[in-house]
């Protein structure tokens, strides 16, 4: 339990459902599911209720998130959401946390920090009918199964530029649309030789990636034929800020929703998302920023990377702190790279 939350004993039952706001796309319902799941386990005696909300970024769908304007490129996928809370038309928000800005607005404030799932990313490659390199240090062979100037769809830029640091070959496009669109895209263009994912999303949408490389997906979304996957380690693709984590927003003052959030709240997972986002706004950052960060405990301490193209060349910065100390390793962090 974070010692920032209430924790108070089990709120007695509302007259009325508690209410999660969330976005409509697959992985949103997914992960909504999932913190209702945890929060029914928790309080059995309470009801709760989904309320889907179109964000400006799904409206954006069509649009390069890279090309967004800077009035709203923070906030793309939680404006509304946090609209809802404000106009206490929902009771908590469900985010990717890595979506949700590290300036929230007055009254609302991150009551809960779900476990994290794995925060790799994974290459999705058109298989060749060669084997595939498998998870190894040796970075060279992992990328090596893109061919000389291959072409990556991605919209990350910080996924862009780590790319391209290590194989300035490769040609970069966006992409757009949700986990299955993007994986019928590049299983039917062939001007696409890879995308890349995140282990989290595709783990909570139902597929499985196998040691071979092979990707099963579930039955509503079977995953296209002739794709391969490679999970890349953190040192070669550092994660955006926050990636696999799901963060839960609430107004400030609301202390059944502080209850409910000061049991979901996972201690470890809070300490590492707290160090990402004071790096990341010491950085002046969104998550379209080419600045990337991952914190995770080793022997008891907070052990923090990060990398940055802001100066249009790799920078690479790591930081080691105590565990109570989240905030101010990452600014210490940022304070290297600036």
């Amino acid at each position: 339990m974070h010692p920032d939350r209430c924790a108070s004993p089990d709120p007695a039952s509302p007259q009325r459902p508690i209410r999660l706001a969330t976005r409509g796309s697959p992985l949103a319902m997914a992960q909504t599911h999932l913190a209702i799941d945890r929060c029914r386990a928790a309080f059995p005696d309470l009801a709760f209720e989904i309320r889907i909300i179109k964000t400006t970024g799904d409206r954006l769908q069509r649009a390069s998130m890279a090309q967004a304007p800077a009035s709203v490129s923070k906030g793309l996928f939680t404006k509304e959401l946090e609209t809802a809370l404000l106009r206490d038309e929902a009771d908590m928000a469900v985010h990717s946390l890595k979506d949700l800005p590290t300036e929230l607005p007055a009254g609302l404030i991150l009551g809960a920090v779900l476990e994290r799932e794995d925060a790799r990313d994974v290459l999705v490659c058109r298989s060749t009918g060669s084997a595939l390199p498998t998870s190894t240090p040796a970075h060279a062979s992992l990328l090596d199964a893109l061919p000389p100037h291959a072409t990556v769809a991605t919209s990350s830029t910080r996924r862009r530029e780590q790319l391209l640091e290590l194989r300035p070959d490769l040609r970069v496009v966006q992409i757009r649309g949700n986990l299955s669109t993007r994986l019928e895209k590049l299983a039917h263009d062939p001007d696409l030789a890879a995308t890349l994912l995140a282990v989290a999303g595709l783990r909570r949408l139902g597929y499985q990636l196998r040691p071979d490389g092979a990707i099963h997906g579930p039955p509503q979304h079977p995953a296209p034929p002739g794709l391969r996957a490679i999970s890349l380690p953190i040192d070669l693709m550092i994660p955006c800020v926050g990636q696999a984590a799901i963060g839960i927003e609430i107004r400030a003052d609301d202390r059944l929703a502080q209850s409910l959030c000061s049991r979901l709240d996972h201690d470890v997972t809070r300490a590492c998302a707290t160090a990402e986002r004071a790096f990341l706004r010491a950085m002046g950052g969104g998550c379209l920023s080419p600045v990337a960060a991952y914190a995770e405990v080793d022997s008891g301490l907070l052990k923090l990377r990060g990398i940055s193209f802001r100066s249009g060349h790799a920078a690479r910065a790591a930081a080691t702190g105590p565990l109570s100390a989240p905030e101010d390793l990452g600014q210490k962090l940022a304070s290297r790279l600036l």
